[in-house]
């Protein structure tokens, strides 16, 4: 019994060739996406328009003096204000907040997805997700009347036994309450959650026949994390402490209360005194109309700064493997 098998001949044969075409819900996905982007970009753009336009009067009778000097006095005219003291504060309650919270944020991420069981991971994730949750004014009030009382006698044995470093030198009969190292503790347990949250997802993404090889290779569990998840990983701990470091830059409302808001250049971090662009802007909002102008010129500074150090942040990740081809 014979079947005549239908097939096409050899000449016939042709490769079968794909087409890039994209189909309608494709081309309208692309557009929102764009839409979007370009929305934020656009409202980038607006923010940083309405401040400078804001902040006119008090550059334009200031003049370069508003970066370089320090005091903050509109009853003398003309008005002697500047952003130096209130800069200098900032930055220093931000690096001790980045250096207490970048440890404590990389470890509690290498604890959850390395050391911890599958059950409670994701108790611990729940955890510090919610700490993230917790309003700053809250923080801010624990700080005032709880921990800057506890934490006054650390300050003062501190400056006992290394006052001959200079920033933790104090005045006599300095006071050590309302400092900016207990401000800058506070606001590094503010930042903690966002930077393990950050680290946390990037860690977990570390390819598992990486580590397992490492493992297989008799590496200790340290030295896999060591030589596989911490490389692999770069980008992540970067963009999360950049991330950590804007939002202890803007933070508002915790240093408003902890820092009695004095624009003076200090690097006396143990003592009472320092002041924060965005913390004097609150206790000074509602003012005349030079203060305001002055106050817009201030936020307008530290807007610049923390979108530099966003796109410093952002070369250093793309260029990072976790971060390869991904924009912070």
């Amino acid at each position: 019994m014979s079947t005549d098998v239908l097939t096409p001949a050899a000449s016939d044969r042709q490769p079968r060739r794909i087409k890039s075409v994209s189909s309608r819900v494709d081309r309208w996905f692309d557009r929102i996406t764009l839409s979007s982007g370009l929305f934020v970009l656009v409202l980038l753009i607006l923010v940083g328009v309405f401040l400078l336009q804001r902040s006119r009067m008090a550059l334009s009778e200031s003049g370069l003096s508003f970066f370089t000097r320090e005091g903050w006095r509109t009853d003398v005219r003309p008005p002697e204000i500047g952003v130096l003291g209130l800069l200098t504060g900032t930055v220093i309650v931000a690096t001790i907040a980045v250096t207490f919270a970048v440890p404590l944020g990389v470890l509690s991420a290498l604890f959850i997805t390395e050391y911890t069981s599958a059950r409670f991971r994701g108790y611990l994730t729940s955890m510090v997700d919610l700490l993230a949750a917790i309003p700053s004014l809250i923080f801010g009030l624990w700080g005032f009347l709880y921990l800057s009382p506890q934490m006054a006698p650390l300050s003062e044995w501190i400056a006992h036994n290394f006052g001959w470093i200079p920033i933790f030198s104090v005045d006599k009969g300095a006071r050590y309450t309302s400092s900016m190292f207990i401000a800058g503790t506070v606001v590094a347990l503010m930042v903690v959650p966002i930077i393990a949250s950050v680290v946390r997802e990037v860690f977990a993404q570390t390819p598992p026949g990486e580590k397992e090889a490492a493992l297989a290779l008799g590496s200790t569990r340290w030295g896999m994390i060591k030589t596989v998840v911490l490389p692999f990983g770069k980008g992540g701990i970067i963009g999360g402490s950049m991330l950590g470091l804007g939002r202890a830059l803007g933070e508002t409302i915790a240093v408003a209360l902890l820092l009695p808001q004095v624009p003076e250049i200090t690097a006396k971090i143990l003592q009472t005194g320092g002041a924060t662009v965005s913390g004097f802007i609150v206790l000074r909002a509602g003012a005349d109309a030079f203060t305001t102008s002055g106050l817009m010129a201030a936020g307008l500074v530290l807007f610049l700064i923390t979108l530099g150090t966003n796109m410093i942040a952002s070369v250093v990740v793309s260029r990072s493997r976790s971060g390869a081809g991904v924009d912070l």
